[in-house]
Formats: C-alpha cells, structure tokens, sequence
C-alpha cells in the first residue's frame, strides 16, 4: 500500500497544542505517513526549547528550521522570515511530502506556505475563514486561505467566509475546532496536582492570563499591558499564572514587564514559558476566569464552562459565546470586566454557556478528508465567484 506522505509544520506551543489530536489520528492511519517539521518559538531558549516537550510527547520531529532572530521589531520579524522561507525550500525539496498541513495565522506559517506554494506543494490550511481584526494574523490568514487548496473550518459562518474569498465549496470543509478535540481526550489535573506541578498555591480567585501583542492595537505594548497588570494589582487576594507571550513584535516589552510583576510577589504570581496542553487546559478548567487576548479565550474556555475576559481588539471578529466578556486595554474597564466574570450569576451562565465550536471530532474528519482526497489537479484552482459577481 502506497502511503500519503502528509508533511505537517508547528512554529509556536499555540498551534503545536491544537494539532495533537490531528497528528496522533494521522500516525495511527495505516495509509499515512507523518513527516513534522518544527520553526520559530519551538527552537528558541526564550520562548522554553518547546519541540523538547514535541519529542516528550512520542512525536518524532523530522526537521528543524531555525529562523527566529533575536529581536522583536518589525524588521526582525521580516528577516526571520526570509530565514525560514530558505529552510522549508530545503525541507520541500529533500522530502517531497505529497501534501503539507498548516493551521492558523503566524508569520512561521505563512513562509512554509510561500515556500510551498513555489514547490508546488498541495497546502490544507486548518482555521481559515476567522477574523481578528486587531492583529496582522488577520491578513496571513486570508492570505494562507488563497495559497491553500483545501479548507478546514471552525464553524459553518467561516465555511461561508473562506467560500467568499473565492475558494471551491466542495474544497471547504466544516470540521470544528481541534481545540474542543483537546478537552474531551486530555485527562485533566486536579487543582492539587495542578499546583504542584507549577509550583505555587492556588488560592481563589485564580486567574489564567494569557497576553499577547496586539499588532494593530491602538495602544502601545507597554500602555496596554500596564493596564492589564494594573488591573490585576485590583485582586490583592488572586493567583495570577500567566502564560508566556508569543514570539511577536513587541513580545518582549511585555514578557520583561510580566515578569517584572511577578518578581514582586513570586507566592501568588508565575509566569511560565511554556505549561503544554494538558496543564493550560487543567489551569483553565480551575481558574474563575481566563483574562488576556488569546484566542483560547474565545474557544476552549467557553467549552470548558470558564468565563472569559477578552481585552481589546485582538480577537474582534471572531464568534463569541455568551461567556466572554469583552473590554477596551483600560485599567478600570478591565477590572470592571473581571468583577463581573467573578459574580456568581455570570459564572453560571458560562458553565452551561452554547459553543458554536463544534463536537470534539475535527482530528477523525480532517484526517479522513486529508487521506481520502485526490490530488490529481489539486494545485489548479478555479476562483468561485459569487452569484452575480464577476460576470459580465
């Protein structure tokens, strides 16, 4: 039997959490055969040398492109991707996998799908069709969304979204969330074996923050995290555990100030670089409310039943259960917000709170549809117009 060599790439612990279901159904496929390639915050000591926990984890990592500078602006991030789009050149040309699987919205993703693109490799990109109006995550996905050739959506609204930025229904898939997938085959730590592993009591209310820079955010980085952190200093009484921030721009304006914060009180507040899918999840699962501009706010905290505070622009557009609790990146709007997360009345509604995020089974179906369809003329795409539109 002919095996489909599915190369798939992870650039950060974010996606690498999401897509552990999907490479756990793909290894047990007998008509499948992996081949993970690793980049960015994976390979880099600041951000935790995460692909260590890739390997704990059983996966075998078939490649390593090391592209992440040490720096944080703008230029740097430019050229860090001009570094990986040469290392996955490399990778392509000496691997020749029949298909590459992407997900997300990250710069480390979008050069893989440039160099894919020019070496003609058939790309399926997982989460398009999403909108987060306040960071440049938004046009790489609409753009990973065109370089793509086959779709798997969160929900039925972006299905609709990926068709109208011109891509073949019958190439679009609503699959769900992986993250959902996650939650319902992690088995989860108590709150006592959560704390222990972290180090640190955890009194109520506990807080799992998570923030990231807002790359078309209005305020600045150090404003904006001032803010949060101001806030915060509002619950003398909280466990504060925060999740280290991405590899962005300004990403180390805020990882400095966070951890300048945490200095200060290191009995009720951490900080850690890298916490892996089942203690964030165990983390969020006991908190009273998530706090930040994660994505995992707006996805695998509602399905979880956990209130969320989601501060500023970061996540606008993108589907909301009623158990999110959106406010500006101002001290006493966030506080406000928190306060209310933290009443009892709320914190009901959100334990039984509806996600439109789908089943837990996004892994079974991306794996079918990844092994099952053809890829003859995959790569010739026909632009599907809209309904009266581009017709003369």
């Amino acid at each position: 039997m002919t095996k489909r060599r599915i190369c798939v790439v992870t650039g950060s612990r974010a996606d690498y959490g999401l897509l552990v279901p999907l490479l756990r159904q793909l290894e047990a496929e007998p008509s499948a055969e992996v081949f993970l390639a690793v980049t960015g915050a994976h390979l880099a000591p600041e951000f935790g040398l995460s692909y260590q926990a890739i390997e704990e984890d059983g996966f075998e990592i078939q490649a390593k492109v090391e592209m992440l500078l040490s720096s944080d602006t703008p230029t740097g991030i430019a050229r860090s991707m001009g570094l990986a789009v040469m290392g996955f050149a490399d990778v392509f040309s000496a691997s020749r996998p029949d298909l590459l699987v992407v997900l997300g919205d990250r710069y480390e993703i979008l050069s893989a799908a440039q160099a894919a693109m020019l070496a003609r490799l058939p790309i399926a990109h997982i989460h398009g069709g999403e909108t987060t109006e306040g960071a440049i995550d938004e046009a790489i996905r609409h753009s990973l969304t065109k370089m793509s050739h086959l779709h798997f959506t969160a929900t039925e609204p972006y299905r609709r979204r990926v068709i109208q930025l011109g891509e073949e229904p019958d190439r679009v898939f609503n699959v769900g969330a992986l993250g959902i997938d996650n939650i319902a085959s992690i088995s989860l730590l108590s709150r006592d074996e959560l704390g222990e592993t972290l180090g640190i009591r955890l009194q109520d209310p506990l807080f799992a923050i998570t923030y990231h820079p807002a790359t078309l955010g209005h305020s600045g980085a150090g404003a904006a995290t001032a803010a949060l952190l101001g806030a915060l200093d509002r619950f003398p009484s909280a466990t504060c555990v925060f999740s280290a921030v991405n590899a962005d721009p300004d990403s180390r304006v805020i990882g400095r100030m966070i951890e300048q914060y945490v200095a200060r009180s290191p009995v009720s507040r951490l900080v850690v670089k890298s916490l892996g899918q089942q203690r964030y999840l165990s983390l969020m699962r006991h908190a009273d409310c998530v706090v930040g501009n994660s994505s995992s706010g707006i996805l695998e905290a509602p399905a979880l039943g956990v209130p969320t505070v989601d501060i500023g622009d970061r996540q606008r557009g993108r589907l909301r259960p009623a158990s999110v609790i959106d406010c500006p990146e101002e001290e006493g709007a966030i506080a406000e917000a928190i306060q209310r997360a933290l009443d009892p009345d709320f914190r009901r509604l959100a334990a039984v709170a509806d996600t439109p995020y789908g089943d837990g089974k996004a892994a079974a179906k991306i794996a079918r549809i990844l092994l099952d369809h053809p890829l003859a003329n995959l790569l010739q795409k026909r632009f599907n117009d809209l309904v009266g539109v581009g017709h003369d």
